[in-house]
């Protein structure tokens, strides 16, 4: 590792580890072997001040700051010498492509393991039935990875199709296991040869990891099949079923509705500050966007690169600006030493992010679904004349007790009905479920309604100021999902299809150069015959 005489300048530590995080997006920051930042849920900066590079990370359960003396590329990941202020002896950070720190015989191994005890609890639970085929081998042909237990239960004609994932996997990973799930029934009704009837789907998870699962299981056609949900202690090997039907009511919470007018004239000073930085004749390219009352982003096709807080100052009653800037979740403060550092991201960011711009630049590729967004925001009217334009909200929070994340798009049609836009610029597997999730909390706060004053009454979505000036319908929400044609997994249909009627869905393929036409190739509807 290079440090002392020989180590890079701190210009460009700063620059190998912000471009190592671009073309990583989910990677994690750890500490020997233990992980202390999932950088997905992280920001961090990282800069050169007064002769030093600094770094800072910072999420809701933690913050570190420390001075870089020295990088090492180690395979895909990036060993990092620090030193903490009043410690003399470095120490070393490392950053990883994922939070997943196992090796690959160590994980192997434990899979292995789990399938062995997924066999002999089901052998035991299900008297009379025979555990069959069991295996967890990858099968990228019909999506299936090594995370999840696959097999069958056999009795007679009658077969169930059963997927397990374990409690050593990640909590995505287990999140995920309801769309193999699905995938894996799909594939034994398929390849039966008329031999057996597959009637349903078990699915184990983890004890303590079932919420999400039993969500999604409540909303899907229980008429096409038949859905069981197992949790699964492996230290006292109980397997207990879940009623997903009686899961209590979610905890949906919804920010207030404000003023970007508002919003915009409290951060103007410090917005003044940063556009004019940005280089000559490119402002109208400038997207300026409150995120909160307090906050306000400058974007680029939809990638932040700048934002202005106005908060407390410290120390006084006065209101004052935080100015800062940075791509993704890098941020870096605005001050008189990095005030040409900025000049120069904008410079390169307006270089690089356009629609006929290098496709292996990071600046480029950074936030695909977020550029795809405001190319929909800025083209609803056209490509969704049943959309109201003009009562759009992009990244409304939809949170549980678990944080779930922000949606995409949420709007009314011409009839007030909600309608929850869910994007995705590559392929996803889990894009139906993903997308089930906000439709379930956009529902659940819709048929929240209180009459306010003796009035009608009123969804929680008008009641936090929502859609002013206008009547939301009590109808179930609808729910589209768009993406690149060549770019929506072929997994998605079939997982839709096993969708509640009640969910009204639409896939939309959009035109695969999105970024300079936006048009709409074709479409698929749940009430379509074939689906």
């Amino acid at each position: 590792m290079a440090t002392g005489a020989d180590a890079p300048s701190p210009a460009r530590l700063a620059q190998t580890i912000a471009t190592y995080l671009a073309e990583h997006p989910a990677a994690a920051l750890l500490e020997d072997g233990r992980v202390l930042f999932d950088m997905r849920m992280a920001r961090y900066s990282v800069s050169e001040s007064h002769g030093r590079c600094l770094l800072e990370v910072w999420s809701e359960e933690r913050n570190l700051v420390r001075t870089v003396v020295g990088l090492q590329e180690r395979a895909q990941c990036l060993r990092v010498a620090t030193r903490r202020m009043g410690v003399a002896k470095p120490q070393t950070l490392e950053l990883a492509p994922t939070s997943d720190r196992r090796t690959p015989t160590t994980r192997d191994m434990a899979r292995r393991n789990y399938q062995r005890l997924l066999e002999r609890v089901l052998a035991r639970s299900f008297i009379g039935a025979k555990v069959d085929g069991f295996r967890s081998a990858m099968d990228l042909e019909h999506s299936f990875g090594p995370a999840y237990v696959r097999g069958r239960l056999l009795r007679g004609v009658a077969a169930d199709a059963v997927i397990g994932v374990s409690e050593a996997e990640s909590a995505a990973m287990v999140d995920g296991v309801l769309t193999l799930g699905i995938l894996w029934l799909d594939y034994c009704r398929q390849h039966s040869d008329g031999r057996r009837h597959f009637g349903g789907l078990k699915v184990v998870v983890p004890a303590g990891a079932w919420r999400v699962t039993a969500e999604r299981m409540a909303w899907f056609n229980h008429a096409a099949a038949g859905f069981e949900l197992f949790t699964l202690d492996e230290r006292s090997e109980e397997l207990t079923q879940v009623d997903f039907r009686d899961i209590g009511n979610l905890e949906s919470r919804l920010v207030h509705a404000f003023s970007a007018e508002a919003a915009i004239a409290r951060c103007r000073a410090g917005l003044d500050r940063l556009l004019d930085l940005v280089p000559p004749g490119a402002r109208e390219r400038v997207e300026i966007r409150p995120s909160s009352p307090t906050e306000v982003g400058l974007l680029l096709n939809g990638l932040e690169f700048a934002r202005v807080r106005h908060g407390a100052a410290a120390h006084s009653f006065a209101r004052q600006d935080e100015v800062s800037f940075g791509a993704g979740t890098g941020e870096t403060p605005l001050t008189q030493e990095s005030h040409e550092l900025c000049r120069d991201l904008c410079a390169r960011l307006f270089l690089s992010r356009h629609a006929e711009g290098d496709h292996t630049d990071p600046l480029f590729r950074l936030a695909p679904e977020r550029w795809l967004e405001s190319r929909l925001r800025a083209g609803i009217a056209e490509l969704f004349p049943g959309l109201r334009d003009d009562l759009l909200y992009s990244q409304v929070p939809a949170l549980t007790s678990g944080d779930r994340g922000m949606l995409d798009l949420l709007t009314l049609d011409r009839n007030g009905r909600l309608t929850v836009i869910e994007l995705k610029a590559g392929e996803d597997l889990h894009l139906p479920l993903q997308a089930l999730d906000y439709w379930i909390r956009v529902r659940a706060l819709n048929a929240d309604r209180q009459s306010v004053d003796g009035g009608r009454p009123l969804s929680a979505f008008e009641r936090h100021g929502y859609f002013a000036g206008a009547e939301v319908s009590p109808l179930e929400p609808r729910l589209l999902l768009a993406g690149p044609a060549l770019r929506i997994h072929p997994a998605n249909e079939p997982v839709l299809r096993y969708f509640s009627p009640q969910v009204e869905w639409e896939l939309i393929a959009l035109s695969e150069h999105w970024r300079r036409e936006l048009k709409i190739v074709f479409r698929k509807r749940s009430s379509d015959p074939r689906t």
